[in-house]
């Protein structure tokens, strides 16, 4: 294979590994709502998100935490508290967002 087919595919598995960070429903509106405004609290999350179930954003916010693109602080109260913010990995994350709504609105509209 030559280097240009083995970059392809070095490129195609990168793609798809970032594809795999963003999959999932409400993984681009939990993106949305952090870029506005962070930290948020998990309920000020929800709430923002049209009261979406619990388990859903449980799921949507590890999945983010575990591939570093956010950051979930725990605070030692009662009830417990926690809050959610960008890594600067989920911050540049948003540039690469920001770089596929330019690609849609060019050439999806």
């Amino acid at each position: 294979m030559d280097s240009t087919m083995a970059s392809c595919g070095d490129n195609t598995a990168l793609a798809r590994s970032v594809l795999k960070i963003l999959e999932g429903k409400w993984t681009f509106h939990v993106l949305a709502q952090l870029s506005k405004k962070q930290p948020l609290r998990f309920n000020e999350l929800r709430r923002q998100l049209g009261n979406m179930n619990t388990k859903g954003l449980t799921d949507t916010l590890r999945h983010l935490e575990k591939n570093e693109i956010i950051d979930r602080e725990v605070f030692p109260t009662v009830p417990v508290s926690v809050q959610y913010s960008l890594t600067p990995k989920g911050l540049e994350m948003l540039v690469v967002l920001a770089a596929m709504k330019q690609w849609g609105q060019k050439w999806l509209s």
